[in-house]
């Protein structure tokens, strides 16, 4: 039995089981056969193992609905903030700012590594399942939104580590 049968037997058997073909065959009629099958991703030979890594949690975190990367310790403080992000919410005193999904997404990878470097393409693959030119060209609004949320706190910044990624610096 070749891959693609197989992916299709284990899809009618459970359509929500995820399933990444890794193939020798790059045709554009080759990845669209594995989509209509209804594979998560498609990735070909030779291929990187990190991003393969990344892929992988990015299918887990969609087929778990996004859950709360903090691991229970939700809200979190972060600074003179408290951000809920099972809420969407970043509270600071008495006003809330409701944060977007991305933003809620990069802020929770962020905050679940305090004062710890988060890779660049790790952000990417979690927050929008891929990682290019115009991806890291979103996330870098995304972390310019996020450092205006954050200003009213001078203990906390974001610090880029050009080409590697960021850190959520929180001052005690």
């Amino acid at each position: 039995m070749d891959g693609f049968t197989l992916a299709e037997k284990i899809k009618e058997l459970n359509s929500e089981i995820p399933v990444i073909i890794l193939s020798a065959r790059s045709l554009k009629e080759d990845k669209i056969k594995g989509f209509r099958i209804g594979v998560d991703d498609y990735i070909t030979k030779p291929f990187d193992e990190e991003e393969l890594l990344y892929r992988i949690r990015a299918i887990i975190n969609r087929i778990k609905h996004f859950p709360d990367v903090t691991n229970g310790n939700n809200p979190v403080r972060i600074g003179k903030f408290e951000f809920d992000s099972k809420n969407q919410l970043l509270i600071f005193g008495d006003k809330e700012r409701r944060l977007t999904l991305k933003e809620n997404r990069i802020l929770s990878l962020l905050s679940n590594s305090i004062n710890n470097l988060v890779k660049r393409e790790e952000i990417m693959i979690d927050a929008w399942g891929e990682s290019d030119y115009y991806t890291g060209r979103s996330l870098d609004v995304f972390i310019s939104k996020l450092r205006a949320y954050l200003k009213n706190d001078p203990g906390i910044s974001i610090t880029t580590i050009p080409t590697v990624g960021y850190i959520l610096d929180v001052k005690s």
